[in-house]
């Protein structure tokens, strides 16, 4: 079985030498997720329009381990930005991937910037 936490480790904006470029901005459904393929991971992207952010994080439950978080709902919890699982509804911070329903369970998060209306993702490899 895949360990959630350690195949996807947290990456920091100081930690990343290298921008994978996910799309255009385009590509990416406004308040919802999109999955990209980096490597051997998959990674959910969300437009986060109502809060003028944009958001990645691995696209694999850790709760059943499902590739299902892009297709999840996003919101917000006391305002932290989450995205709510499809299938049993764990939700999990955008910013830094703690489990905001059950605290045993984490996500990695990953940087996204914007340039030249193009979504790059930051990855530390």
């Amino acid at each position: 079985m895949i360990d959630a936490i350690e195949k996807y480790a947290s990456v920091v904006n100081t930690e990343v030498n290298s921008w994978f470029k996910a799309g255009s901005v385009s590509d990416f459904p406004e308040n919802s997720g999109a999955c990209v393929k980096y490597k051997d991971k998959q990674i959910a992207v969300f437009n986060f329009k109502l809060m003028n952010k944009w958001y990645a994080c691995q696209n694999l439950c850790p709760h059943k381990m499902e590739m299902v978080l892009s297709l999840g709902l996003i919101g917000d919890k006391n305002g932290v930005p989450k995205v709510a699982c499809p299938l049993h509804k764990k939700n999990f911070s955008l910013e830094d991937g703690s489990g905001l329903t059950d605290e045993s369970l984490r996500i990695a998060v990953y940087p996204v910037k914007i340039e030249g209306g193009n979504v790059y993702i930051g990855f530390s490899d």
